[in-house]
């Protein structure tokens, strides 16, 4: 609820308006809406069928992330009593939030506390209808939940989704999955892209640009490096091929950052970050992979996969890593279905009152299981090593014991057993099987550097050299001029947000430090970057 002062200040950045019972504010498929802060009345909020989801009256607020992102509106909003409110446009309310802490902190947690509701509620949001068989709907729905949209995925090869098969029959394979995007349009095997354009989320870029500063990459090293680089004047573009965050936005707690004492999730963290960037004068492009890099004297060339080209002055590689995946026959029919490489709300809602897995001995894993086992569901953390603590922070040790999870060392899955996508059980190397409806899967993760081809030196295990490794003085500067790693694809790097995002706000000096006193490079020239003082 607003305070009476928090709703006098929005007062003062919107308009006051009058709606009479039965009008609608907005509705499901709108490309925008502004944040409606009710003075008096009362509004119910409404999925796509037109089942109530919750009512708000006089204090209360209506919004979730999408008001800040720009995504398609996926609920609907009628009045049920006569309403006397204030009207905040999505601009003007993005700059009061960075004014106003205390009416930030409670709009964006307010935001994806709802976010997570509607991930949570079947028939809200985009309805994906394909088979789990089929490895473009399985891309699809793994896409849809990195990104945190509200989905329900119609599963054609489960029996309690028969009548979904009628949807989709006569099809061609290439034609599947049909995506319904709310209030919009179906689309037939849709790229990422496509569904990401139709919801309005993120930037589309031109077929050619050139910016000052290009991050590949939107996990905490790309985005500190984002609100650095922008916020110091540079043309700053951010690319990424899924889903900004990177692996640390799908962590349920991250409760050791600096700052947020009783712990923050990534969801939201993400959010924060995004919107800070954005209002320094960011771009986000999502999904836009990159697939070569160009090395060039004064600028470098970035190809993506839809086709465009990036040439910019300086590159940030902040591309992280990849899930590790299990070694076992047949895992990938399994994945989507009963196999999860994050614990968010609709993995969640399946798995109360079940027996689930955990593998993986780092702190991702902890997190995933604790949280499950508070949502109802008996979990068992499997992990390799005899000891936890040579991967995992002491705190969590001590709340998986409290959370009730059984944690079992020295184990490894060596075989899943099961049908039509859904797990029964798992053995493990030593031969013993054990009953899982559910596996949530932590195994790190590969860097994601084989896109680069060469153009700058790698170490033996494929992560990115930098500083005296790659034979230049700047510790975060590649074996190219110019260009730059931070993060978990760089190599030797502390495997923590914190340290992600302290490299990706480091870069921008060195990026400073390379281009101070080059008449040569217009754009830094045009960002006013003064060279950089020497310690």
């Amino acid at each position: 609820m607003l305070s009476k002062g928090q709703l006098a200040l929005l007062a003062e950045h919107g308009e006051e308006r009058r709606a009479e019972i039965g009008d609608v504010l907005f509705r499901v498929g709108d490309l925008r809406y502004p944040l409606i802060a009710i003075i008096e009345g009362q509004a119910a909020v409404l999925d796509q069928k037109g089942a109530e989801i919750n009512r708000h009256g006089a204090f209360g607020f209506l919004g979730e992330t999408n008001l800040l992102s720009g995504q398609t509106v996926f609920f609907t909003a009628v009045v049920t009593e006569p309403m006397r409110y204030i009207a905040v446009e999505r601009e003007e309310l993005r700059t009061l939030l960075f004014e106003n802490s205390a009416l930030s902190d409670l709009l964006l947690s307010t935001f994806m506390a709802r976010r997570e509701g509607l991930q949570a509620r079947m028939g809200v949001g985009v309805e994906i209808v394909g088979p789990h068989s089929s490895e473009a709907t399985r891309q699809l729905v793994e896409f849809a939940r990195r990104n945190g949209l509200p989905f329900t995925w119609l599963d054609t090869d489960r029996p309690e989704h028969a009548e979904a098969l009628a949807q989709v029959a006569g099809l061609p394979d290439d034609e599947i999955p049909l995506v319904r995007l709310p209030g919009g349009p179906e689309l037939r095997n849709p790229s990422a892209g496509e569904v990401c354009r139709a919801l309005g989320i993120g930037n589309e870029l031109a077929r050619a640009e050139t910016v000052d500063l290009l991050i590949v990459g939107g996990g905490p090293a790309g985005l500190g490096a984002a609100v650095y680089g922008a916020s110091e004047g540079l043309e700053t573009l951010v690319v990424d091929g899924n889903a900004l965050g990177g692996q640390a936005g799908t962590s349920r707690r991250i409760e050791n950052y600096l700052g947020f004492p009783a712990g923050i999730s990534g969801s939201e963290l993400t959010v924060r970050a995004v919107s800070q960037a954005l209002k320094f004068g960011a771009r986000m492009a999502t999904p836009y992979r990159a697939v070569a890099l160009e090395p060039a004297a004064e600028h470098h060339l970035v190809r993506l996969d839809s086709g465009q080209e990036i040439t910019a002055h300086a590159v940030v590689l902040a591309t992280g890593a990849e899930y590790r995946r299990l070694p076992v026959p047949e895992i990938e029919s399994y994945e989507g279905v009963s196999i999860f490489y994050a614990a968010g709300p609709p993995e969640a809602r399946h798995c109360v009152a079940t027996r689930v897995g955990v593998v993986g001995g780092g702190n991702s894993a902890a997190q995933a299981a604790i949280w499950l086992a508070r949502g109802g569901a008996l979990v068992t953390l499997f992990h390799r090593r005899a000891d936890l603590s040579e991967t995992m922070s002491d705190y969590l040790i001590h709340d998986l014991e409290r959370a009730g999870v059984l944690v079992r060392g020295r184990s490894e899955v060596a075989a899943l057993h099961g049908a039509d996508g859904q797990l029964d059980a798992a053995t493990l190397r030593d031969g013993e099987r054990i009953a899982l409806s559910y596996l949530f899967l932590f195994l790190g993760a590969a860097p994601c550097t084989d896109w680069l081809g060469g153009a700058v030196a790698l170490d033996g295990d494929g992560f990115i050299r930098t500083g005296p490794r790659a034979g230049t003085e700047a510790i975060l500067e590649t074996s190219v001029p110019s260009v730059f790693a931070v993060g978990d694809v760089r190599s030797g790097s502390v495997k923590r947000c914190a340290a992600a995002v302290g490299e990706g706000a480091m870069v921008v000096r060195f990026v400073h430090e390379r281009f101070s006193g080059d008449s040569h490079d217009a754009p830094f020239a045009r960002a006013g970057i003064a060279p950089a003082p020497r310690e």
